[in-house]
């Protein structure tokens, strides 16, 4: 009993000894959006911290600016968030030279955040923007490959395409309008078709227009077999995604950087095209799309 006892004290103060986070477990909360690339982006980043010994409760289907609060206020301790989301709805930035340069916008972001306690880790380089879309065939068959091309064609050929958008797209001054001005073409109003921004892909993809306005990184472009345009004249926004994290909990488990790093470097903006579509589309779980994506280059065992 004596040997027991002693035995008992020498744990409880070998224990004491080791810091309190060695011991406590290692738990994150991983927030994420309401939408499709938001639902995996959390799923990818959880894999490959509980690989990494975490214990990880992914909180998804959740507004921008709510999600934002949570970080803010620790009920999340991490999502993955977009440069030009940030500079434009939180930091209410207006610099065109900033908002459409993927090291100043996300250098921006950066140094507004470290005021707020909140750290941006390495951006992915996938940019979830706008962008005017053709069928792929089309895109060979007429030589158009970014929209300065595009603007040369509708120049000789003003009522040669149909171009399907939503009618704010076609409204606003910083949309479709400002892309023509910037790129020097004009498409006549009768050769517009306004629609719900879903129905442009349906109509695109039936043939019943020939150029969309949509999201660069939207399932349907790959699995539709559209193609987006360069915007070689840089007017849309950058949208690159990063993992932001709240300070203390980046101070508590430094490692997360690291762990994180590899998936930021990996995904292109064709994988992040076939991962939204196998779930948009295909109805998978975004859990097993993450997960297989992450085994496919060689980052989850």
């Amino acid at each position: 009993m004596k040997r027991s006892l002693l035995s008992a004290v020498v744990l409880i103060s070998v224990l004491a000894l080791i810091p309190g986070n060695v011991l406590a477990e290692k738990k994150l909360v991983v927030g994420g959006k309401n939408y499709t690339e938001q639902y995996l982006l959390p799923q990818l980043g959880a894999l490959l911290l509980e690989q990494a010994g975490f214990q990880v409760t992914v909180k998804t289907g959740v507004g921008s600016k709510l999600l934002r609060q949570s970080l803010e206020n620790g009920m999340v301790d991490l999502y993955f968030e977009y440069t030009g989301t940030a500079y434009a709805i939180f930091f209410k930035g207006k610099d065109r030279a900033v908002m459409t340069n993927p090291e100043k916008i996300f250098e921006f972001c950066r140094q507004q955040d470290e005021k707020n306690g909140l750290v941006w880790l390495d951006r992915f380089h996938f940019n979830n923007t706008y962008t005017l879309m053709l069928r792929e065939a089309d895109s060979k068959r007429l030589g158009i490959v970014s929209i300065s091309d595009l603007a040369d064609y509708v120049n000789n050929n003003p009522k040669a395409l149909i171009f399907a958008m939503k009618a704010e797209d076609w409204e606003r001054p910083d949309a479709f309008k400002g892309i023509m001005k910037t790129y020097g073409f004009k498409v006549p109003p009768a050769n517009v078709k306004k629609m719900d921004y879903g129905l442009t892909y349906m109509a695109m993809k039936k043939k019943k227009a020939d150029c969309a306005f949509g999201y660069a990184t939207d399932g349907r472009v790959a699995a539709f077999h559209f193609v987006n345009l360069v915007d070689d004249k840089n007017f849309f926004p950058v949208y690159n995604p990063a993992p932001v994290v709240r300070k203390d909990t980046l101070d508590r488990y430094p490692q997360i950087a690291e762990i994180l790093r590899p998936l930021t470097q990996a995904v292109t903006t064709r994988e992040m095209q076939e991962m939204n579509a196998a779930v948009a589309i295909e109805h998978r779980p975004d859990v097993e799309v993450a997960r297989d994506y992450l085994k496919k280059k060689g980052l989850l065992k």
